[in-house]
């Protein structure tokens, strides 16, 4: 282990927080082994970081601040026509990188899905779960996409690969392509913010349902209006997180919900781990923390979100999780069936100290034949 205290850049991408919060058990097991983290983020990333991290070091870093649309047929099409803007911005990280290493004396980058974040100076890993992009075109353009995909991310020392090797995983394909990158490739395990977490202890058994939205917008909002009508009209006792501190919180909260904006790691983590079943998006940082805390959940896709719809296949089949389509969701009918689901055991528990080992061989070689 390296007697000098490095500095380790950390860039998480902007497409809702889960990128963020995936970071999480890179950031605590740097600090513990004694070096330091410069993080960049945006406004609303750093305010989620400082929460829990107020010591470390911030700087400025714009997303891409990709929009995207309200059908779910459209938002490929939506995507591809901001391609240029991306690629602009992934110009404009590079630039700003090469200056950052240089002004803040960074020793390695940890870039979750941030494309521009490479350099010659100093060691830089690509962190991903999905390699294969799928694009619901067919399989010639799906393998099209990931060998240009995989142009972006060979330009970086390393490629760290947030899931299990054997047996598909848990992502299936997203994470297990015909070939990997052309650079030292490494599945690392899953991470989660609440995996090793001591939740306090919690009063009673009552059986709720917690409602936990995240992601972009306007998806996130247009679940938010379905879920809240048919919470308001639902007996159940719920608790409904809307995952967005710009959210309007609503004129009328009745008894039998509890609302929050958002909830930090420590709250979140009681919540999930209270909860009798989870509702929320399957995303992979999400389906991580129920992982983590072994909870059962019914998932509702993204509309049109490629990514999200194809997890929910996977996990579905697996009996892992229950999935639901936005359009025919409904609370009652739902909670009836998950109590019928044969939810499966989850063997995934002993993924999340993965990262330990290889972010110990890591930095332990920064510095060897360097030419910073």
């Amino acid at each position: 282990m390296n007697k000098k205290q490095l500095r380790i850049l950390i860039a998480p991408l902007d497409w809702g927080l889960g990128h963020v919060t995936r970071s999480i058990p890179l950031i605590r097991h740097i600090l513990s082994r004694g070096h330091a983290v410069v993080f960049a983020g945006n406004e609303s990333q750093q305010k989620y970081m400082r929460s829990l991290y107020p010591q470390l070091h911030y700087v400025p870093l714009e997303g891409y601040n990709v929009s995207y649309s309200r059908s779910p047929y459209g938002m490929i099409p939506r995507i591809a026509l901001q391609i240029p803007k991306i690629r602009k911005k992934i110009r404009e990280e590079q630039a700003w990188l090469q200056e950052t290493i240089k002004t803040l004396n960074i020793d390695a980058v940890l870039s979750d899905n941030r494309y521009g974040l490479y350099s010659k100076l100093v060691p830089c890993v690509f962190i991903t779960h999905q390699l294969q992009v799928r694009t619901g075109y067919g399989k010639h353009l799906d393998h099209l996409l990931l060998r240009l995909h995989y142009r972006f991310i060979e330009k970086f020392t390393h490629c760290w690969i947030v899931d299990e090797q054997a047996d598909q995983g848990l992502s299936g394909s997203l994470a297990h392509p015909s070939r990997l990158p052309r650079i030292g490739a490494d599945y690392i395990g899953l991470l989660s913010q609440c995996a090793g977490k001591t939740v306090s202890a919690l009063p009673g058994k009552e059986f709720y349902v917690l409602i936990l939205l995240s992601g972009t917008e306007p998806q996130r909002s247009m679940l938010s209006e379905l879920l809240w009508k048919k919470a308001v009209k639902s007996g159940q006792h719920i608790i409904f997180v809307e995952g967005s501190e710009k959210a309007t919180a609503p004129a009328s909260i009745p008894a039998h919900i509890s609302y929050h904006k958002r909830l930090n790691a420590g709250e979140l983590t009681t919540a999930i781990e209270a909860a009798s079943i989870v509702i929320c998006r399957s995303g992979y940082s999400s389906i991580m923390d129920l992982i983590a805390l072994n909870k059962k959940a019914i998932l509702i896709p993204t509309p049109g979100q490629t990514e999200q719809e194809y997890l929910g296949r996977h996990l579905g089949k697996q009996k892992i999780f229950m999935v639901s389509e936005q359009k025919k969701f409904d609370i009652q009918t739902s909670l009836v069936n998950a109590s019928l689901f044969p939810f499966v055991h989850n063997k995934f528990s002993n993924s999340f100290q993965k990262h330990k080992a290889v972010l110990d061989h890591f930095l332990a070689g920064i510095g060897e034949g360097s030419s910073k």
